[in-house]
């Protein structure tokens, strides 16, 4: 079914004792604000999260395959687009794999009518053959902390070794060293947006809606590792609109949602150290508030 609503959501995520981001450039420390100190999480990586989830609840079948995933070769995707569409002949010759023919807009249909995260975020799919460049209905804002957090540094060792020859050089305290690089708390938000607009254009539907909220409640329960320690979701609030173009301006609803730190807390360290005052009083007509998480 299309959609004939906008939304506009704010998602709040914590994370205790752990890296939810770290910044390859800065040798995997968590992300921060050079100026305020306050904690990042890209959109990226919040995506990750998402398709990865999908890709478990369906089994990585069409319609709901998963087109940016570790090892994906992307070109062979597109050629399964132009074979879906009875194009094979195009997949020869340099000319034709560049441009794709008269067939981009078809292979583009193909490719989100299958891929879910291509339907939902968008792709750019022009490398090889050609299948066009989607603008997805679903994006969303880097993640801020609400507080400044601080990175701390470990050292841990490692008692095994990897040749006989590290053995042999290995007694006593002698031990592999390394680090590792935790946040003790932090409470994030981040704002996201759905387009109906260009929902109707990919073919994102009511069921790949109800599936991202699913997802962006249910993510960090299937992405556990050592390194980020627990991650959660607070809160999902879905600011509804009755109609395609919206009824309010976005960062008027996001206000609405408000997390704060408890003034008798100095360090919080937990999602009980935080107060979420929700604005529901006054809000903007044709816009409803729910809570998906």
């Amino acid at each position: 079914m299309a959609l004939n609503n906008r939304y506009d959501f704010v998602l709040l995520f914590d994370v205790k004792d752990g890296n939810p981001n770290g910044d390859p450039d800065a040798g995997n420390l968590p992300r921060t604000d050079a100026e305020t100190g306050r904690g990042l999480v890209t959109d990226v990586s919040l995506k990750r999260k998402v398709r990865n989830f999908v890709g478990i609840v369906k089994g990585e079948q069409p319609p709901f395959e998963i087109y940016v995933k570790e090892k994906a070769i992307l070109n062979k995707q597109h050629e399964r687009a132009y074979q879906g569409i009875g194009a094979a002949d195009l997949l020869g010759g340099e000319d034709k794999k560049r441009k794709g023919g008269d067939k981009v807009a078809e292979a583009r249909d193909w490719m989100c009518k299958n891929f879910y995260d291509v339907r939902t975020f968008g792709a750019v799919m022009s490398t090889g053959i050609n299948c066009g460049q989607v603008r997805g209905p679903v994006q969303l804002t880097f993640a801020r902390s609400i507080d400044p957090v601080v990175a701390q540094e470990h050292a841990i060792t490692r008692m095994a070794v990897a040749t006989e020859a590290e053995a042999e050089k290995q007694g006593g305290d002698n031990r592999t060293m390394g680090r590792k690089f935790t946040i003790p708390y932090g409470l994030y938000v981040t704002h996201g947006f759905v387009s109906a607009h260009l929902a109707n254009q990919t073919g994102f539907s009511e069921e790949d809606l109800e599936l991202l909220w699913q997802s962006l409640a249910q993510m960090f329960e299937h992405d556990r590792s050592a390194a980020r320690g627990e991650m959660t979701t607070r809160g999902l609030y879905v600011f509804k609109h009755d109609s395609q173009l919206g009824n309010a301006p976005a960062h008027r609803l996001f206000e609405r949602i408000q997390p704060k730190l408890k003034e008798s807390v100095a360090v919080p360290r937990d999602f009980a150290d935080y107060t979420v005052s929700v604005i529901e009083e006054g809000m903007p007509s044709g816009v409803t508030l729910e809570r998906k998480a």
